[in-house]
């Protein structure tokens, strides 16, 4: 398999919240990078293509784009 991403992401398991439009849904942050994550959603159909993901757990608030879904998993680009 060839890697495309532009940083190496590490295994994380932390509870997380992405928000649009006045709304939140909670998810699992998966993995992350400098550049990107992936998270577990319930239901990732309500997802549109931007929002913002936060982590309480150390302050991480990122705007964020979806780059690919599989099933409940959903690869994030870090909006710069």
């Amino acid at each position: 398999m060839i890697e495309k991403r532009a940083a190496q992401r590490y295994r994380v398991f932390k509870g997380g919240a992405i928000t649009f439009d006045d709304s939140g849904i909670a998810c699992t942050v998966r993995n992350m990078s400098a550049s990107g994550a992936a998270i577990d959603l319930e239901n990732p159909a309500l997802l549109p293509q931007s929002f913002t993901l936060s982590i309480s757990r150390g302050n991480f608030i990122r705007d964020c784009r979806a780059v690919w879904r599989n099933d409940k998993r959903i690869g994030l680009a870090f909006v710069q």
